[in-house]
């Protein structure tokens, strides 16, 4: 394939889908995405209705945004409080809700929060305003991980010590075998990320294929890029032979990026960290290293990030485990909404509660 309608050729597609019914036999096959791009790919191109009784797709921690503890945007506002500090964040961030407020309104009251599109555009911030601290809110996961050390490593050549960044980043295979080994949730195949699998390679969910005995396919983002993934998927249940299998080389190799690979082992170090709604997983999170603690914001102004679940209402946690639909949680379309949101699911553009809303049924 060449151009990009080729990925969305229905004849194709409903070769793929007829070929994911035959294959899949008698109960439907349980598979969860891990990805935020998939979720709202899957829900814009109806990919659940086209398989509903042969595959059930559940959505899993794929959006950094969701997984942001609150106890993170309220020490990023408390940061943010201090004069002379700005803080510098990716837009979708800014209505993720903490204890008491988000970032957006406390923008609205009159805090320095400015949007980037880069984390380097931070480090041109600082460096151009040395009488003021410069806080990048650093959010995300591999995929993002290599930019934000980037950040920092430049930051630390050019000599801008007004820069520091408040580290929330996390890793996904670490999550996954968690998910993988909840027998409530059933998971019989992963649709792994693309986009965090060109950093880390496809062969880093080998781990998780042979332990827990679950297929796994890294696939791309277009409709057809995401049947052939579970058309994969459901063979390898079929003959009873789960493995690691790449469906999106165009994008992903065996091994990843090894350069982007190396920044992150510069740059950051292995620690515990806490998942809104899921919980601290053992070694998911990267901090910032020794060598680079002077661009540690946590460290260089003393405001830690403190995890610590708040029971709102909001079921989030349950539809990031894909325990329920977020039609399951009784605040959606009702108390959490788009406009205002409770929970962190409905506020970024890629999280499971925003697409169902967006597109309904086509999740169902």
């Amino acid at each position: 394939m060449k151009y990009i309608d080729d990925f969305r050729d229905p004849a194709a597609a409903r070769a793929l889908v007829e070929r994911i019914r035959r294959d899949a036999g008698g109960a439907p096959m349980r598979i969860m995405e891990v990805c935020g791009t998939h979720t709202v790919s899957i829900a814009r191109s109806g990919i659940r209705s086209l398989l509903a009784g042969a595959v059930s797709m559940v959505s899993g921690p794929g959006c950094p945004v969701c997984v942001t503890p609150d106890g993170y945007v309220d020490a990023a506002i408390a940061l943010g409080s201090r004069p002379g500090v700005t803080l510098a964040s990716f837009g979708d961030m800014l209505r993720v809700p903490g204890k008491s407020s988000s970032l957006e309104k406390e923008r609205g009251k009159g805090l320095d929060i400015r949007v980037v599109y880069s984390p380097l555009d931070a480090v041109s911030m600082a460096a151009a305003s040395p009488d003021r601290e410069f806080v990048f809110l650093g959010v995300g996961f591999e995929t993002t991980a290599p930019a934000i050390g980037g950040a920092i490593r430049t930051a630390a050549g050019l000599g801008v010590r007004n820069f520091s960044v408040l580290s929330s980043v996390r890793t996904i295979p670490e999550a996954m075998a968690l998910l993988a080994g909840d027998p409530e949730i059933r998971i019989e195949g992963f649709l792994c990320p693309g986009h965090v699998s060109t950093i880390i390679g496809a062969d880093a969910y080998r781990g998780l294929a042979s332990e827990h005995r679950i297929p796994c396919v890294v696939a791309g983002f277009e409709p057809l890029d995401i049947l052939l993934g579970i058309s994969m998927l459901v063979l390898q249940r079929k003959e009873g032979a789960p493995s690691v299998e790449n469906a999106y080389s165009r994008g992903v190799t065996a091994s990843g990026n090894r350069k982007a690979q190396e920044l992150i082992r510069e740059v950051f170090a292995p620690c515990d960290t806490g998942w809104r709604g899921i919980g601290v997983i053992p070694g998911s999170g990267l901090r910032i290293s020794d060598r680079y603690a002077s661009f540690d914001a946590e460290k260089k102004h003393g405001v830690p990030v403190v995890f610590s679940e708040e029971d709102t209402g909001c079921r989030c946690g349950d539809v990031l485990k894909g325990k329920i639909l977020p039609d399951g949680c009784p605040l959606f379309g009702k108390a959490c909404v788009p406009e205002e949101p409770v929970g962190p699911c409905m506020v970024s553009s890629e999280g499971t509660c925003a697409a169902y809303y967006k597109y309904g049924g086509t999740l169902q």
